[in-house]
């Protein structure tokens, strides 16, 4: 094998090792890592650098690996927009965590949102009840959608900064 296709094989199983990791342990998108995930990331990186380029530390084996890094992404977003069954398998769906003012205490206990963080997605659109939300979504992006109001719906989006992990009840 040359040293270049050797940089290819390496780069290209390295990434699609890194997007099976990232599925099952289940971060849905980069808005919910915290630091703890921040810095797993760049030690990862660190760690996987050479199973990629191996001894080449030259300029031309880096951007090699990077080449083959943006084309395996490059691939993979163009085939889950043109197969929507890989696009599920990669992403998963986006899920209600309010309907009609009732929580989905199981959803919001799998995904990790406290109650708390909806209340703060909802006081920052001025929505001051559970009640009042029509529909709450976490999104495939790591938002959270709110619909509120009676004949009037407003639409309203929250960035997630973090994870919990305790869930609390109540309004």
């Amino acid at each position: 094998m040359t040293q270049y296709t050797d940089i290819i094989v390496r780069s290209a199983s390295v990434y699609l090792f890194m997007v099976i990791a990232l599925r099952i342990f289940g971060k849905k998108e980069l808005s919910q890592l915290n630091t703890a995930d921040v810095i797993l990331i760049l030690l990862i990186s660190n760690a996987v650098q050479n199973a990629m380029v191996g001894n080449d530390t030259t300029l031309w084996g880096g951007l090699a690996a990077a080449v083959v890094l943006f084309t395996i992404n490059f691939i993979l977003k163009k085939l889950m927009y043109k197969y929507p069954k890989f696009s599920d398998f990669m992403q998963e769906k986006p899920e209600i965590l309010i309907h009609d003012g009732t929580l989905d205490f199981k959803s919001l206990s799998k995904l990790n949102i406290t109650s708390d963080e909806l209340r703060e997605a909802m006081r920052e659109h001025g929505i001051e009840y559970f009640k009042d939300v029509k529909l709450a979504m976490l999104e495939i992006d790591g938002n959270i959608s709110i619909i509120s109001g009676g004949n009037n719906l407003k639409q309203t989006h929250y960035k997630r900064k973090h994870n919990h992990k305790n869930l609390t009840g109540g309004n």
